[in-house]
């Protein structure tokens, strides 16, 4: 509720500073038709402000390098990842080279079809690489992530980086 609070406040007085802006030298028409697609363009921006730095741990204790295989999400400073979401790789491990290069999902535990779709490039050797997310199902049908891999200790993995919500890309 706060939160929705917050961003009609932030629509409500971007409105009032456009048009007190428009009034203030005559030379724009505070109602005309670019106020109003600035104004509808700060209210989507209202709307869907959610980008920032992405914090995320996992836990790999179940993958072994099989097509298939899964970690599961421990912590995340996003609501959208929960803890318990499961990241399933696509493609096995290739041992030969020690890397992981596999497409990924990022699948939530709660019901419904709520998947951010990537790709993950990981050194076996280090435990460092790479994953970007690029949009997916529900929640994540406009979602955009980057983040740096880094090896936490025993199963635990970082991904580190950033992440963007938006009606569209």
């Amino acid at each position: 509720m706060r939160l929705a609070l917050h961003r009609a406040f932030i629509a409500r007085f971007s409105a009032a500073a456009l048009t007190a802006a428009g009034c203030a030298d005559q030379s724009v028409n505070p109602v005309g038709p670019s106020a109003s697609a600035d104004i509808a363009s700060l209210a989507a921006s209202a709307t869907f402000p959610r980008s920032g730095d992405l914090r995320v741990t996992k836990e790999c204790s179940a993958y072994t390098g099989a097509a298939g295989d899964v970690c599961t999400i421990t912590s995340s400073n996003i609501r959208e990842i929960a803890v318990g979401s499961r990241v399933v790789y696509a493609r096995a491990a290739d041992f030969s080279t020690m890397t992981i290069d596999s497409d990924v999902v990022l699948d939530l535990p709660a019901p419904g079809s709520n998947a951010a779709s990537g790709h993950c490039q990981v050194s076996l050797v280090t435990g460092a690489g790479r994953c970007t997310f690029s949009g997916g199902t529900g929640t994540f049908t406009h979602f955009r992530g980057n983040a740096n891999v880094s090896y936490l200790g025993g199963p635990s993995f970082a991904w580190d980086g950033t992440y963007s919500f938006g009606p569209r890309d």
